[in-house]
């Protein structure tokens, strides 16, 4: 399939009311330009809906317009997602599982990650993203881990490959300091880490990461995520697949406690 996807419809009914605003006030498209410090095709594009008017211009037309916080009230609406598309269903599910079972293969899972390693990867995602866009995302992203604390718990076992810890994200001291974040988040009790070295894979663990889910409703779910993709799978033979791969991971890796020495030798050595 081709083509440019469809502008969300808030950018295009709150693009469409900023340029009813500023008519109707008799401004011209180059005085909001100036006022909003923006070149003229900028505003015109989120006039037209085909990019998100920001709080910048809407501040500008509110103070041009004089439109009383009626275009301000719009700022709601225009909010960064929190997640991509792709991820939307897969950490609706997550907030409602009773147990999680992670594989990775590369990153530390998003749920273990610093604020520093978060927001490394972000701020150098493919294609860029806006700064605002970064942020929200960030701060998504540490939300979700309240959810390893939440009462009641729920059960999360966590099987990281030995290249997860020594893909330097972020440089050395946010790399020490996300191993000393996976060590202190260890020691919860419904918290299993597990490392599987290198010298121990199996062939299951090089197909790529994955996640099992229970929710508390008992339905299960099998979460696989690749380049700009991911896919939220319900299929019970899928399913049963991948619970197959994770028991085969798992009696391969290092147990709990190893694993903690393995960690701390790992962030030692940085």
């Amino acid at each position: 399939m081709t083509g440019t996807p469809e502008p969300p419809l808030a950018w295009q009914y709150c693009g469409n009311q900023l340029k009813m605003w500023r008519e109707r006030s008799g401004v011209k498209r180059e005085q909001l330009a100036e006022e909003a410090d923006y070149d003229y095709e900028t505003v015109k594009s989120m006039e037209q809906g085909r990019r998100r008017p920001t709080q910048r211009v809407l501040e500008a037309a509110e103070r041009l317009c004089d439109a009383r916080g009626m275009l301000l009230a719009a700022a709601v609406f225009l909010r960064p997602e929190r997640f991509p598309n792709r991820l939307k269903r897969f950490t609706t599910a997550e907030d409602d599982a009773i147990v999680v079972n992670w594989v990775e293969t590369l990153l530390i899972p998003g749920l273990l990650q610093t604020e520093d390693y978060a927001r490394a990867l972000i701020e150098n995602h493919t294609p860029p993203l806006g700064d605002d866009i970064v942020k929200e995302r960030v701060q998504a992203r540490l939300e979700r881990q309240k959810k390893l604390t939440r009462n009641p718990p729920a059960l999360f076992g966590f099987i990281l490959y030995e290249a997860v810890l020594r893909t330097s994200v972020g440089g050395r001291e946010v790399m020490r300091g996300q191993l000393q974040n996976l060590l202190a988040i260890s020691e919860l009790r419904n918290v299993s880490i597990q490392i599987l070295p290198a010298s121990h894979s199996t062939y299951a663990v090089l197909n790529g990461p994955f996640v099992l889910l229970e929710t508390s409703e008992h339905e299960r779910y099998a979460y696989v995520e690749g380049q700009e993709t991911g896919a939220l799978y319900t299929a019970p033979e899928t399913i049963s697949a991948l619970e197959q791969c994770h028991g085969i991971i798992r009696m391969q890796a290092l147990g709990v406690e190893e694993s903690a020495r393995f960690i701390q030798e790992t962030m030692e050595a940085l």
